[in-house]
């Protein structure tokens, strides 16, 4: 990234320290797989373009503090030119939030989407109405930026994400007729559609409930009563199987394992011997994939 652009970042950053918005986002634009070299200030610019939409859009009508922001990390790969202003590639992005009482940031939502077809033109602000799917660009971006609103959220009240979640699905519902993909139910099992769907569906319940004793009942008191904290957090897994049992191998089971497999390794290992070992029963049988891992909550230091 050039020296001129973070520069620009900082000054932009610095603007906004008094009107602190929902969103404090950092992007990173990785174009080496596009054989684009006229014009590599292009993707420059979306970068900041990308950068002042999300940290600059009033997401919310609730005032947050400069430190209440929602730290997230978008990173975006283009892999293929479709013409001067079209593009076809990827988007990853993660959230997190900061654990009461302690410096500790705890990873939220980690999601790669690869469904990414955009159109930029260069110095044209992304625009985004909620109302209609007008740029799958800022449409993409937007329905981004409400799954981390909502999935932060949740970790605050039970089932506190809702009113986010119904504006990422009205987003889903308005580009039905998009011809870029992602969008629809019947292109794939793991898309925008069905992740919105899956926070909203009442069968998911139990997670995004779990969300909420994980991190608010959990989490949050590890810092003055690790041992009760502890246990909340093993009740908050304990959710997890009803999800399994209904829903084995499901997209937003997977979501949250991705983000928070190795915590819970972290947390358990300094448990006492019953627990680890329920813990880790609970997490091989929803996640069979990572065995291997959990079975170092029983390693000795």
């Amino acid at each position: 990234m050039k020296h001129t652009l973070n520069i620009t970042i900082l000054l932009f950053a610095f603007a906004l320290s008094g009107f602190a918005q929902e969103l404090d986002c950092r992007v990173q634009i990785d174009p080496s797989q596009v054989q684009e070299t006229s014009n590599r200030q292009k993707f420059q610019e979306m970068q900041t373009a990308v950068y002042e939409f999300m940290n600059n859009t009033v997401w919310t009508n609730h005032v947050f503090k400069q430190d209440e922001r929602i730290e997230c990390n978008i990173r975006i790969e283009l892999k293929e030119k479709i013409s001067s202003d079209e593009f076809k590639g990827s988007i990853q992005v993660q959230s997190s939030r900061t654990i009461y009482n302690t410096s500790y940031k705890s990873q939220i939502f980690k999601h790669i989407d690869r469904d990414f077809h955009i159109q930029y033109v260069e110095y044209e602000p992304l625009e985004f109405n909620i109302n209609s799917h007008q740029s799958n660009f800022a449409g993409i971006l937007a329905y981004y930026a409400y799954i981390i609103l909502g999935m932060d959220y949740d970790t605050f009240g039970m089932m506190s994400g809702d009113q986010f979640f119904q504006k990422a699905e009205r987003i889903v519902q308005n580009a039905q007729n998009a011809q870029e993909s992602g969008w629809k139910s019947y292109e794939g099992t793991e898309n925008r559609y069905w992740l919105v769907e899956n926070l909203l569906n009442d069968t998911y319940s139990p997670l995004r409930e779990a969300m909420y004793i994980y991190h608010r009942e959990g989490l949050d008191r590890m810092s003055e009563k690790p041992v009760e904290g502890r246990t909340r957090v093993e009740e908050a897994i304990e959710n997890l199987k009803d999800v399994h049992n209904k829903k084995p191998g499901s997209f937003l089971m997977n979501l949250f394992v991705d983000a928070k497999s190795e915590e819970i390794v972290n947390i358990f290992s300094e448990a006492f011997p019953d627990q680890k070992n329920r813990v880790i029963q609970i997490m091989e049988e929803v996640d069979p994939a990572n065995s291997s891992k959990y079975r170092k909550i029983l390693k000795e230091d």
